[in-house]
């Protein structure tokens, strides 16, 4: 076994030009040789944001700076070098989590002494607690840097955002409306502009949504101050500063640049990953579970479930009572 290899990673910086316009007759997307390289604005002279972007970054995974790590892991020969455990064995190298640089200023997220705890704790049974596997809807910020394409479609007094996991949306009220009655797994999101910033004030969520696949987690109590502030016209620079008195010690912020997806035909696809779930969510209920053991060429992994202890997402999921991931 090799060890102590030294990693370089090289990052290379791509200017994305062109123009994604996506109209209501239908029209073709311009391709890169017609596109023009100056800022679209609407009828009332803000940045257009309309179109389809996604996020490049491992932020879904770790909002921190963090190297390769096993997806689900265990100790292996050397104390300092887990493997991968049973569940993800057989993915071999896809069952690595990719190395990344974090998105929070500082690379710190000032946890409570009890949160830091919990986060830890989330982590180590992130196969059983995110969220995100069993197709809850993501919340604010993590949809913003999820590994899927979103769609902003601009007007003069909303702004909607569709995306493509979980069939997920979100409204950002530009005008005046009636404060929110309830709580959201997407939040409540009011915006204004300030010059050619979108800056989104959103409140009202549920506890049920993570901000990552390490186990970053906030409280009901959670507030989000998001940032818009075009870059170009196919980069858009996102900033979110996150505000939770039950569980940080004070707000802290992340940023991320959004790119245009610049295909002729880019177009949100459909991911229904609610029905993907369903063994995931409600497979012991089965008279006879379909997934009990898996048998490949050289292993076998058997599948036991287990409600681990504690207030978790998973427990309301074995208990057949789930929270409406919707």
């Amino acid at each position: 076994m090799i060890r102590d290899i030294s990693l370089v990673i090289i990052t290379t910086a791509i200017v994305a030009v062109g123009f994604l316009v996506f109209l209501p007759n239908d029209s073709p997307n311009p391709s890169f040789e017609n596109a023009s390289t100056e800022m679209s604005r609407t009828a009332d002279g803000k940045p257009d944001f309309s179109g389809i972007w996604q996020t490049n970054s491992t932020a879904n995974w770790d909002l921190l700076t963090h190297g390769p790590r096993p997806m689900v892991g265990q100790p292996g020969i050397y104390p300092d070098e887990p493997v991968l455990a049973a569940p993800v064995v057989a993915l071999g190298t896809v069952g690595w989590v990719p190395p990344g640089l974090g998105v929070v200023e500082g690379n710190e997220i000032p946890y409570q002494p009890w949160a830091a705890e919990r986060k830890q704790e989330n982590l180590d049974n992130w196969l059983d607690r995110d969220p995100e596997l069993g197709c809850y809807m993501p919340g604010v910020p993590r949809a913003m840097y999820l590994p899927f394409p979103f769609q902003i479609i601009q007007g003069n007094n909303k702004i909607m955002m569709i995306f493509e996991f979980a069939n997920a949306q979100r409204t950002i009220n530009l005008d005046t409306v009636e404060p929110y009655p309830g709580f959201a797994y997407m939040g409540y999101s009011v915006g204004r502009w300030e010059g050619d910033t979108l800056i989104v004030d959103v409140t009202d969520f549920t506890s049920y949504t993570w901000f990552d696949r390490s186990g970053n987690f906030h409280s009901d109590a959670l507030h989000v101050v998001e940032r818009y502030t075009p870059i170009s016209k196919d980069v858009i620079q996102y900033e979110a500063t996150i505000d939770d008195p039950q569980v940080f010690t004070r707000p802290w912020k992340i940023s991320l640049p959004l790119y245009r997806r610049m295909e002729s035909n880019a177009q949100l696809m459909e991911f229904r990953c609610y029905e993907h779930v369903e063994e995931t969510i409600y497979g012991h209920l089965r008279k006879e579970p379909l997934v009990q053991r898996w048998e490949g060429e050289t292993m076998t992994i058997d599948i036991t479930r287990k409600v681990p202890p504690g207030d978790t997402v998973y427990e309301l999921l074995l208990s057949g009572n789930p929270p409406d991931p919707q």
